[in-house]
């Protein structure tokens, strides 16, 4: 088994709904460079990032994202250094593709609300 498929054993039924509806989102032209576990990684580093800066909240049992104003262009940083550090060759082009994609899903299930 390969560290990929062990990654995404490990998802729950819903993360693993998330994730095939965040990859199909992505334009397949958009895909081809890249694996699912990169946007498992780049989910996971957007919750770190929410983490290091107040925003998310996780007790025992569950997770609590608060209000505030996330900076995009820290965010991108920040998960571009986390890539880079864990040996993924992921461009910040592809990390914009997949916020894209994880913004566009946040909309189409209500959990963000689109600005004017």
């Amino acid at each position: 088994m390969s560290n990929d498929t062990f990654e995404l054993s490990l998802m729950d039924s819903e993360e693993k709904e998330m994730l095939n509806a965040i990859w199909n989102i992505i334009p397949e032209q958009d895909r081809k460079d890249m694996k699912q576990t990169d946007v498992l990684f780049v989910l996971d580093m957007i919750d770190d990032f929410l983490i290091e800066n107040d925003l998310l909240v996780e007790g025992d049992e569950d997770i609590t994202y608060l209000e505030g104003e996330v900076d995009e262009t820290e965010q991108m940083q920040f998960i571009y250094n986390a890539a880079q550090e864990a040996g993924k060759n992921l461009t910040m082009t592809q990390i914009q593709i997949i916020l894209d994609a994880e913004l566009q899903y946040g909309i189409q299930e209500g959990y963000y609300t689109e600005e004017d």
